[in-house]
């Protein structure tokens, strides 16, 4: 029986593009949930990772960053989880690099300002500044929102994170776990693997081509191998805008996707934690970024 003084509550990370906000979720929760490059918009979907103690559990979301002017039918469904995150978090962690600035009427400001749920000010990256100028923009968004605490972090060297995280429990409100004690997410592993396989696309492919893939995952299965080891097989597909991005992502005689899924095979045998057969194939879907059912498919709708 979980006592009164039981603490839950679901803890939003918000903030534009390519501010830190999947790293600082991977620092926090202690385990591989959101993919992480240099790239803008790597993040495009809502992604929950799970802490527990006996007397706490805090639901942290990631979100994608928010879009000002979205192109596709697919950056507007990024956006909506980004909405999503407003309405029902118990706490904001709005991260921000300081030396992105912001107009009066920036959209995300905006919505910042019509929050009912306390602000927690995530100043991230501040190696990238001296702390004369960080205070600056601190004062700065003290002007503009409401702000319950102010944090100065590096998550990716996990500098103060643990100052945050006390931060965060002090503050939680009273209740019950909304997830079992043992979950540590709300998505199943066939969208992890998809994930990691597309940031593997996203590190090994410039351009354009990262932004118009999409992965899906056809087939995922666990048996052994003729030595009785476990192994998992799983079955990709690897979506394209446009019949001339293919040829690019299979390259030469198949040398780019063969090493695109050496890549991606290694770091799901870490995953996993055991060895994996991974076969890709890629397929041509013009403007599957504003396809309902295709989106639908790829999770970005209800």
């Amino acid at each position: 029986m979980i006592e009164n003084k039981h603490k839950a509550g679901f803890v939003n990370i918000i903030g534009r593009p390519n501010v830190g906000k999947s790293t600082l979720m991977n620092a926090l929760v202690g385990e591989r949930m959101s993919i992480i490059t240099n790239k803008p918009q790597t993040t495009r979907h809502r992604i929950v990772g799970i802490i527990n103690a006996d007397d706490f559990q805090i639901v942290f979301s990631d979100t994608p960053g928010y879009i000002k002017k979205p192109s596709y039918k697919m950056q507007e469904s990024m956006n909506k989880f980004v909405q999503g995150s407003f309405e029902d978090a118990d706490i904001i962690l709005f991260v921000i690099d300081p030396r992105d600035t912001f107009e009066e009427d920036d959209p995300f400001l905006l919505k910042l300002k019509k929050s009912e749920a306390p602000i927690f000010l995530v100043v991230n990256k501040l190696d990238l500044l001296p702390e004369s100028e960080i205070d600056q923009v601190i004062e700065w968004w003290k002007t503009k929102i409401n702000i319950q605490k102010i944090f100065r972090i590096s998550a990716l060297n996990k500098i103060n994170t643990d100052e945050l995280l006390k931060g965060i429990t002090d503050d939680l409100p009273i209740g019950e776990a909304f997830y079992p004690k043992d979950q540590l997410t709300d998505k199943p592993e066939r969208f992890f693997v998809a994930e990691i396989i597309r940031e593997k696309i996203l590190l090994l492919y410039g351009q354009e081509i990262p932004y118009s893939c999409e992965v899906y995952v056809q087939s995922f299965k666990e048996t052994k191998t003729k030595h009785g080891a476990d192994i998992t097989n799983i079955g990709a597909e690897i979506f394209v805008s446009r019949k001339t991005q293919k040829p690019i992502l299979i390259g030469k005689n198949g040398e780019s996707i063969k090493r695109l899924g050496t890549e991606a095979r290694k770091t799901l045998e870490e995953w996993l934690e055991q060895k994996v057969f991974l076969e890709l194939h890629v397929k041509v879907k013009e403007n599957w970024r504003d396809d309902y059912n295709l989106l639908k498919n790829f999770g970005y709708e209800d």
